[in-house]
């Protein structure tokens, strides 16, 4: 497993962000593990996951010019990663959107700099894509291309019929996606931690039942 990957996967059960046990998710499905990155909530932790992020994407090999934060959670994440990627050596522009449209001042649902060129979506986890969704199309719109989508974490699970979420979206936009982390990395930190066996049993049995194949 590369070193970002295990730094993330250390970062997210220090901070409480990843938990195992029993959970009730939004979808009513009860999952044996639950992730909630609003936890990490620290700047030195911010840092570490910002620098997750960069990595994840500096490994992809995607060309882009651009960051982009869906309101809200994406807002805090595109900040933060671009910081991390100067810290690298790459000043990169970012922008995101208002809720609601301002009616003074500036004006509109953009905030930032102006979209162009190619633009990574950034956020925490997919489930319904209806972000990732209005963000396709305000870059779009803008007359910027979206150029990948930049997540924490990929659950592997499956939202509508076959597919996870974020296939869904790749299937409909063509955008690829790059997870800090997936399922898989979970399970395999988890086997290098020790953790007992029947905690990794639930796991696996629940993605038997709703996981997808990756990709």
């Amino acid at each position: 497993m590369h070193d970002s990957k295990r730094d993330f996967l250390d970062l997210a059960f220090e901070h409480g962000a990843l938990k195992l046990g029993e959970f009730t998710l939004k979808s009513g499905r009860v999952s044996p593990y639950f992730f909630n990155l609003g936890a990490i909530a620290s700047g030195a932790a911010m840092a570490r996951l910002a620098d997750s992020y960069a990595a994840a994407l500096e490994a992809a090999g995607i060309d882009y010019d651009a960051l982009f934060g869906p309101a809200y959670k994406g807002i805090p994440l595109a900040t933060a990663v671009a910081c991390a990627l100067a810290g690298r050596g790459r000043d990169v522009p970012f922008a995101y959107n208002r809720k609601e449209a301002k009616d003074h001042g500036e004006g509109g649902v953009l905030v930032g700099a102006p979209l162009s060129g190619r633009v990574v979506i950034v956020d925490d986890v997919i489930t319904a894509g209806t972000a990732v969704r209005e963000a396709v199309g305000l870059i779009e719109a803008a007359g910027a291309e979206v150029a990948a989508l930049l997540v924490a974490l990929d659950r592997q699970e499956r939202a509508d019929g076959d597919r996870s979420a974020i296939q869904t979206l790749a299937a409909e936009y063509g955008i690829p996606t790059v997870a800090v982390a997936t399922l898989d990395d979970l399970l395999a930190y988890l086997r290098e931690r020790g953790t007992e066996q029947a905690d990794l049993a639930r796991i696996e049995a629940y993605r038997e039942r709703f996981g997808v194949a990756a990709g």
